[in-house]
């Protein structure tokens, strides 16, 4: 950690190499989430690059060089947001879904691991879960990133665990698969 806050002051310094090895090093972690926001590959690229240019223009702006990557987040999180909020404005008519019954659903569904239990919570649970638990971050910097409280940060963690454990006890989803992806 101490060396990535040595490279942000590099960065900020207008080392340009040392911001490329910094995005480098955060881009699997940064994809991923983005991934479980977006879920399209296209609109995670799309996100990614647009993040990548404003941390890079507002890198001056920040103050503590060992909080970059929760910044970071935050930007990133912002710029998937809004492909949410345009994507919705667009609909394209080959895309329009068809009406299924939950149960017709996830009835298709032989096996399922905790990632796709993960990508069926709804977007709030499942950004908080993604934080907390794939990105190992505390949830006093969740809260921070997503500007609510430390209670609400803990109240959605509970109420997606509460879900998940349900969908597992049910056997709604079918079997789960415990094998490495």
């Amino acid at each position: 950690m101490a060396t990535m806050a040595l490279e942000v002051k590099k960065a900020q310094k207008g080392d340009l190499d040392a911001f490329v090895q910094i995005m480098r090093d955060l881009e699997p972690r940064l994809y991923s989430l983005a991934k479980s926001i977006l879920r399209r590959d296209e609109d995670c690229a799309d996100a990614m690059q647009e993040a990548t240019l404003k941390a890079y223009k507002s890198l001056s702006t920040l103050k503590k060089p060992e909080y970059f990557k929760t910044w970071m987040i935050r930007i990133l999180i912002n710029e998937c947001n809004q492909l949410l909020r345009n994507r919705q404005r667009i609909v394209v008519m080959d895309e329009v879904p068809e009406a299924k019954t939950s149960e017709a659903y996830y009835g298709s569904y032989q096996k399922m691991d905790i990632q796709e239990a993960v990508n069926r919570l709804d977007e709030s649970l499942r950004i908080v879960i993604h934080l907390f638990y794939y990105e190992d971050l505390p949830i006093k910097h969740i809260s921070e990133i997503l500007g609510i409280s430390n209670g609400a940060v803990r109240a959605r963690l509970h109420r997606a665990r509460g879900i998940l454990a349900d969908q597992m006890k049910n056997g709604k989803e079918g079997d789960l698969s415990y094998e490495p992806v």
